[in-house]
């Protein structure tokens, strides 16, 4: 990866065009977030680990996408339920696409990434992560990789800026 992932164009939930760049140094956990998949209580742990690791440069970006047809229907919504249901302090963005020929940039990059198995390519389902480390090294776990597994904690504690 190269500084381009940070450069990448991304819209927050109100809109307003923005790139990562301002998370640059810091190690990212980039999550595709549905509220209505039954893997949604992994936004428990996804707010315990911005709480345990968020002071030390290290950050969750929920990104909402409905191709999987199991996300609300507004960023408002999501927002609220985040924030009700989960407590959610970390940055959810605005809905994206995250497989085919209209996925956006950010995961277009991303999805070029091989999970522990060597297996790139599409998302397979909600909830599948990315670790960004400061150099921009990526790691992919596949949505039932719990966000609390040894392999993600490794992965965000080894790269956390000294």
């Amino acid at each position: 990866m190269t500084d381009s992932l940070l450069d990448i164009p991304v819209l927050t939930a109100d809109g307003a065009a923005t790139t990562l760049r301002e998370h640059a140094g810091k190690v990212l956990l980039i999550v595709n977030v549905a509220s209505r998949c039954g893997l949604s209580p992994q936004y428990a742990d996804l707010e315990a680990l911005q709480q345990k690791y968020g002071p030390r440069g290290f950050v969750v970006l929920g990104f909402p996408s409905n191709q999987f047809f199991q996300e609300l229907s507004s960023n408002e919504a999501i927002a609220e339920y985040c924030a009700t249901k989960w407590g959610i302090t970390f940055p959810i963005f605005d809905a994206v696409k995250v497989n085919g020929k209209s996925r956006s940039p950010l995961y277009a990059e991303l999805t070029k990434t091989k999970d522990e198995r060597g297996s790139a390519g599409n998302i397979r389902w909600n909830f599948e992560k990315f670790v960004v480390t400061p150099d921009l090294r990526v790691f992919r776990f596949r949505p039932t990789t719990v966000p609390m597994d040894p392999a993600i904690i490794d992965a965000i504690e080894s790269n956390l800026p000294k």
